[in-house]
C-alpha cells in the first residue's frame, strides 16, 4: 500500500477566493507538464480559464493531487458523461519530473481506478505528452503515427495495463497567415463571436453531438456525447465567466437551412498569447466539397479581423486523420509535439 496520500481538490467558485490555492497550484502543474512534453508554455491555460468547465453538471469532473515537500506535485483529474451507459472515464494528469519514481503516479492511478471500478466502469482512456525519444517505437493499431517505447511515461502505462491505440498531434500555424477561400455553389458560411446565435443552437448542438461520433477515436470506442440546444445554451453561459472568447465560423447548407459544418477557435485575453483550434466537423454527408479547408480558412480570417494580433494558432488532430491533416498543412500548420490515447479495460 502507498504511503502517499492522495487528496481530492474541489473546484473553488472562484479563482479569486482563499480556496482556490490548491486548485492554482493543480493548474501550474498541468502547465508544468505540457511545457515539458511540448517545449512551449503556449498549451498552457490559466486557473480562470479552466475553471468554468469543473462546474459542468453534464461533464462531471474530479481533480486529485498528491503533496511533497508542502507542494502540490502531481495530480490527475476524472471525468465522466452524465448520460454515458457505456461506462467510460478520461484521465488526464502526471508527477512534476523532481518527484518522480517515489511511487507518486502509482498512487494517484490507483485511486482513481478504484474509483472507477466502485462505480462500475469498463474503461479509462488518457491522454499523455510523449516528447520525442531514441529506440524503438510503439506504434497503434491504427499504424498512424508512433510514441518512443523507452519514454518514462510509455513504460509506466503499458506497465500498468494501458494499450497505445491512437497518436495526436499537436500543430501550431503562426499568425498573421494569407489565407483565402471560395464558398462552393450551394453553402453559405456564417461567423460570429460568442455565444451562439438561438437560430442556430440545435443545428450547432448536433454538430457537436456528431462530433463526438463522427472524428476518429481508433479503438477507444468513446461514446456519444449528446448535446441540445439548452446544454449549450448553459455551457455557454457558464464560459461567460472565462475570460477567453470563441469565434465560430459554420457552413450553412442552403437548400436545407440547416448548418452542416463547423469550426471554434478559443482565443485568450491577451493578444500575446496563442489562440486554440477546437472543434471542427463536417457531416460526412456533406463532404467531398472541401468545406473542411473552407471551415478552416474563413475562421482564420475571421479571427485575424475580429482578434488581430495573437502570435499564433495551436490545433490537435489524430494522425489517421488524413483529410484534416492535408487541410491544415495546407493552411500552414507545422508539427509540435505528439500525444498518446491509451486505453484500459476493467
Amino acid at each position: 500500500m502507498s504511503d502517499h496520500l492522495v487528496e481530492e481538490i474541489l473546484p473553488p467558485v472562484s479563482v479569486d477566493v482563499p480556496e482556490a490555492a490548491d486548485f492554482l497550484a493543480a493548474v501550474d502543474v498541468k502547465n508544468a507538464l505540457e511545457l515539458e512534453g511540448y517545449g512551449t508554455d503556449e498549451l498552457s491555460y490559466t486557473a480562470a480559464e479552466s475553471l468554468p468547465g469543473w462546474h459542468d453538471e453534464t461533464q462531471p469532473i474530479r481533480l486529485f493531487v498528491v503533496r511533497a515537500d508542502g507542494r502540490i506535485v502531481a495530480r490527475v483529474f476524472f471525468s465522466t458523461l452524465r448520460d454515458d451507459v457505456t461506462g467510460t472515464a478520461w484521465l488526464g494528469g502526471g508527477v512534476l519530473p523532481d518527484y518522480r519514481n517515489r511511487g507518486i503516479g502509482s498512487a494517484l492511478l490507483s485511486h482513481v481506478e478504484s474509483i472507477a471500478r466502485e462505480a462500475g466502469l469498463k474503461r479509462l482512456i488518457l491522454y499523455v505528452v510523449s516528447a520525442d525519444g531514441p529506440g524503438d517505437r510503439l506504434v497503434p493499431p491504427t499504424g498512424f503515427g508512433s510514441v518512443p517505447r523507452d519514454n518514462a511515461e510509455v513504460r509506466f502505462l503499458v506497465a500498468r495495463g494501458f494499450a497505445l491505440e491512437q497518436v495526436e498531434r499537436a500543430s501550431r500555424l503562426a499568425l498573421p497567415a494569407r489565407v483565402s477561400f471560395t464558398v462552393p455553389a450551394g453553402y453559405r458560411v456564417h461567423t460570429w463571436v460568442g455565444r451562439t446565435p438561438e437560430n442556430w443552437l440545435a443545428d450547432v448542438a448536433h454538430l457537436l453531438t456528431r462530433m463526438s461520433t463522427d472524428a476518429p477515436s481508433a479503438g477507444l470506442e468513446e461514446p456519444e456525447d449528446v448535446w441540445t440546444a439548452d446544454r449549450l445554451r448553459e455551457n455557454q453561459e457558464r464560459f461567460e465567466a472565462s475570460p477567453r472568447t470563441e469565434l465560430f465560423a459554420v457552413v450553412e447548407h442552403e437548400a436545407s437551412g440547416r448548418l452542416v459544418g463547423f469550426s471554434v477557435l478559443s482565443a485568450p485575453a491577451e493578444l500575446d498569447r496563442p489562440v486554440g483550434q477546437e472543434d471542427t466537423l463536417v457531416l460526412a454527408e456533406h463532404r467531398g466539397h472541401r468545406l473542411g479547408m473552407l471551415l478552416k480558412t474563413a475562421n482564420i480570417e475571421h479571427l485575424q479581423r475580429a482578434r488581430p494580433g495573437h502570435p499564433a494558432i495551436i490545433t490537435f488532430n489524430a494522425e489517421e486523420n488524413r483529410h484534416m491533416l492535408d487541410v491544415n498543412e495546407a493552411v500552414g500548420f507545422v508539427p509540435i509535439g505528439y500525444e498518446g490515447a491509451w486505453k484500459k479495460e476493467l
